[in-house]
């Protein structure tokens, strides 16, 4: 949308002292004559953007302005302010509310909207700092070092990173793992010891798929009976269309699980009251998570 090209064009120009043309074209994926009416639009909605000819020079924006909001309604720049300070949840900074204000100016703090986004987990100080940690290993091409815990092993990593993601309600980083020589992704969660290492030079990485079906496949499909008492539970985790609801008020459910342990562990939570119908599998791994826990806790 050209709305938000033109909000993405006047952000880098209030963050760069001077921006090349061609740059913004390759940036927004778009010709450089849509880019020169893209300048000439902003100029219209009272931006002073200057353009420079010859070697060193480019387009440029006077220091200090602050964006007129008849650019955008009070309703777009409520969305924009929610959403950047979803980022300062995380941070425990106020960066980004700074730039809104460079946006919009401060009037529009005082109409802050309905809208609230906190995006910080239980361990907001160490994720504030992995954050800021892969920003740095990002903007200057260094490789990052850490720790990573996985089901089943830990283990030393060191990769090229190219994005942070925010999906499934957690924080990832995804690059190039140098063990595997292949682009992974990593939850920021069970990375620890974060260490910036020497720099890289960029590959043309393609961007992350990021579909469920890819990240998490299902490799186990359980079929449950579940106590209308845990209605709630499926409705939030998987939505009001995954299960039908039985004569005698069960629900029935079918769920796909990535491995076995997420499949047991699921359905624990349930503390017994939810009936297994299949795959067999999954029964015998339940069976004998329960006669482990009937060995350690039971009358001897």
């Amino acid at each position: 949308m050209k709305i938000d090209r033109l909000i993405g064009i006047l952000s880098i120009l209030l963050q760069r002292e001077k921006v090349t043309a061609p740059f913004l074209a390759e940036t927004f994926e778009v010709s450089r004559r849509t880019i020169s009416r893209d300048i000439e639009a902003l100029c219209r909605a009272g931006i002073p953007i200057s353009t420079a000819q010859g070697a060193g020079g480019g387009l440029s924006i006077m220091s200090g302005y602050k964006v007129d909001r008849s650019l955008l309604t009070l309703s777009d720049m409520q969305a924009l302010l929610a959403g950047l300070r979803s980022l300062d949840s995380v941070s425990g900074t106020n960066r980004y509310a700074q730039l809104m204000e460079k946006l919009a100016g401060p009037g529009l703090m005082a109409r802050e909207g309905s809208m609230l986004i906190d995006l910080a987990s239980w361990y907001k100080g160490p994720l504030s700092e992995k954050l800021e940690l892969l920003q740095r290993a990002l903007g200057e091409a260094r490789l990052v070092g850490f720790c990573y815990y996985a089901p089943g092993r830990e283990s030393k990593r060191a990769i090229e990173p190219y994005y942070i993601v925010f999906r499934w309600g957690s924080w990832y980083v995804w690059g190039y793992c140098l063990e595997r020589e292949d682009y992974r992704l990593f939850k920021l969660n069970r990375m620890t010891g974060l260490t910036l290492k020497e720099g890289f030079v960029p590959r043309e990485a393609p961007y992350p798929d990021l579909s469920d079906e890819r990240v998490f496949p299902g490799n186990y499909r359980v079929e449950v009976l579940v106590p209308p008492e845990y209605k709630w539970r499926l409705v939030e985790e998987y939505g009001e269309g995954c299960f039908t609801v039985e004569p005698d008020g069960r629900c029935r459910a079918k769920i796909d699980f990535t491995n076995l342990d997420s499949a047991v562990d699921w359905l624990l939570c349930f503390r017994g009251a939810a009936e297994l119908l299949g795959p067999e599998k999954v029964r015998e791994e339940l069976l004998k998570m329960g006669r482990k826990i009937l060995n350690m806790y039971g009358e001897t």
